[in-house]
């Protein structure tokens, strides 16, 4: 296809496709679907080779979120039934993080709920940091606690911050048909926050919301402009309790089209396969590596993820091979860019997010939550709610343990499961 052959060169080139292409590469056949994934490996080949970096994630403080990002089962007047705890302390947080490490973790991602933090919040990951440091001097951390005061990001950059996570999630134009209580251009604004404080800028997307393909494509152009080192990619997971719930739009083929649009828009960022991609990618998740360099190894905030082992076999098995702390991440214009603004880095993604989908909503009454004790919060064996696609769609059924948000009571359980 001339359009492929034409976005191959683009992106070797490092140069924007036009929107027109973009639209393209998400309207192709399935009958063009291993071409488009052929092609737009050929561009992170060309950026990463066939390394996969691993992310882990370490949910900080879970739950009880004033904010009302629809998507998320942390949102204010949520039904879902997490685990909800206020912070943990530096040495269990590091557990857990020594954990993700052990299983070849070469980032850690920091999560707490919250419109933002507090000074004191601050202060309290600063400690967590240092702790997580002290053991793993070589680790990437990034933090992901939303929305940023003045002279925040400079905090947590001079306490060992290597990176910060902020998604924009979905396009200008429908931010606030998802969450009401915050902007789009806040969102924006932390961006550029954590950038000019010398952090490397981690921000990507949720696909799966109701979006159009428009909708898709002005965000990942909108992040092409923020230009983030990292790029997450999201899969709505449709939790129960959410006003989400219902809501199945995407297909393993979407998926993929989704993942190469955006390696051809970001072609030598870091795009990073994130929450979602077991139930939506299924079986087509080794083909997925060919467009994504970085995943999340193991559970994600308050759902469960692929077992670590089979992550790690995936990725064996496709080809490709995990990347070690004595490698950087980014191609050397990009890894220089970032020493040379001060973030040393090289590395970046929600969760979510990115460190994960959540994470950015509004600080809670912190009494109301359950402390975490001193020796972690419950393993995720306990029982919990389920996700289950309704009948007569084409989403999967399957369980998803609540205790995913204790991923630090068990971390080591989740590698070897």
């Amino acid at each position: 296809m001339d359009l492929l052959n034409t976005l191959v060169e683009k992106g070797l080139r490092r140069e924007t496709p036009t929107r027109e292409e973009a639209l393209a590469v998400l309207a192709t056949s399935d009958d063009e679907l291993l071409d488009v994934v052929a092609a737009a490996g050929k561009v992170r080949r060309a950026w990463f080779g066939r390394r996969v970096k691993l992310n882990y994630l370490v949910n900080l403080k879970s739950g009880l979120c004033p904010e009302d990002c629809s998507y998320c089962s942390q949102r204010l007047g949520s039904k879902s039934e997490i685990l909800k705890y206020t912070w943990l302390k530096p040495e269990q947080a590091a557990a857990a993080a020594g954990a993700g490490v052990a299983g070849g973790a070469k980032r850690v991602c920091l999560v707490a709920s919250g419109r933002g933090p507090t000074d004191r919040d601050v202060d309290r990951v600063s400690q967590t940091i240092a702790a997580i440091k002290d053991e793993h001097q070589d680790v990437e951390i990034c933090a992901c606690l939303g929305l940023l005061s003045d002279g925040q990001a400079e905090r947590l950059k001079d306490a060992g911050a290597n990176a910060y996570n902020h998604n924009l999630n979905t396009s200008e134009a429908t931010y606030g048909d998802i969450t009401t209580t915050h902007t789009y251009a806040d969102r924006v604004s932390t961006v550029q926050q954590a950038q000019a404080a010398g952090m490397s800028a981690c921000s990507g997307l949720i696909a799966g919301m109701g979006e159009s393909d428009a909708d898709l494509v002005d965000v990942v152009f909108s992040l092409r402009e923020l230009d983030p080192d990292s790029v997450p990619v999201n899969f709505l997971i449709p939790i129960e309790g959410t006003p989400l719930a219902g809501d199945w739009n995407l297909t393993p083929q979407r998926c993929l089209r989704i993942l190469a649009m955006v390696r051809f828009v970001c072609p030598d960022v870091e795009v990073r396969l994130a929450g979602g991609r077991e139930i939506h990618l299924r079986t087509l998740q080794p083909l997925a590596l060919n467009l994504a360099n970085s995943i999340f190894l193991g559970d994600y905030l308050t759902t469960e993820g692929q077992a670590g082992k089979d992550d790690l076999a995936m990725i064996a098995d496709a080809g490709f091979e995990v990347e070690g702390t004595d490698t950087t991440t980014l191609p050397a214009h990009r890894a220089d860019a970032a020493a040379a603004a001060g973030s040393g880095c090289g590395g970046h993604g929600a969760e979510g997010g990115g460190c994960g989908p959540c994470g950015d909503a509004a600080p809670a009454d912190e009494a109301s939550a359950d402390a975490a004790p001193a020796d972690a919060v419950p393993a995720r064996a306990a029982a919990g709610a389920t996700v289950a696609a309704p009948a007569g769609t084409r989403g999967p059924t399957p369980t998803w343990s609540r205790c995913a948000a204790a991923r630090h009571g068990s971390a080591a359980q989740c590698l070897s499961r």
